[in-house]
């Protein structure tokens, strides 16, 4: 029952992901960080398999070079080994020289699209429609930051299973910091 957001705005990315680590009906953990920081401006949420998305996330980490091509290769490749990475990641960050936010949807075939807006797990159901109406791309910070809480809401109010907490952060050009919501 995981889920992810992100978001695009004026000169930001907001990458949020619930807190929640379960197998099956078990919640095993309800304050886990799904959320790697990569570099001073550049985020990845993960989800799926918990084993997948913990082992894949630090291989990431320790390898990054060009994040979303090598991600990319790297999970197309492991689709042809005995042992698939089961994991879907939105990867967002700064660029400092051009200046600009860039949000990549990466699913665990390897596909890759740059998006203003995104999001994973059962939540997308219901937070894409609300992204889709709501997204400004020149929206500021607290405009997107509401615009998320909407998506949270309505993924707490609809979904059968309550994701709980999530955790957000910001990328900009000031680097990663953590927020409240």
């Amino acid at each position: 029952m995981e889920t992810s957001f992100a978001l695009t705005g004026k000169g930001y990315v907001i990458v949020a992901a619930d807190t929640t680590a379960a197998r099956s009906i078990v919640k095993m953990q309800i304050d886990q960080d799904k959320i790697k920081e990569l570099s001073p401006h550049l985020l990845m949420a993960y989800s799926g398999e918990p084993g997948d998305t913990v082992q894949f996330a630090e291989f990431v980490e320790r390898n990054i070079p060009a994040a979303a091509s090598w991600i990319r290769r790297s999970l197309a490749e492991s689709l042809r080994s005995r042992n698939p990475y089961s994991v879907n990641l939105l990867l967002g960050g700064y660029d400092t020289s051009s200046h600009t936010p860039n949000l990549y949807w990466i699913d665990y075939l390897g596909t890759v699209v740059e998006v203003p807006f995104a999001a994973h797990g059962y939540g997308s159901y219901f937070a894409l429609s609300l992204l889709d109406r709501y997204h400004d791309p020149e929206a500021s910070l607290e405009e997107g930051l509401a615009n998320l809480k909407r998506c949270i809401d309505e993924v707490a109010k609809r979904l059968v299973v309550n994701p709980g907490k999530y955790k957000v952060k910001v990328v900009d050009k000031d680097g990663i910091r953590e927020v409240e919501i």
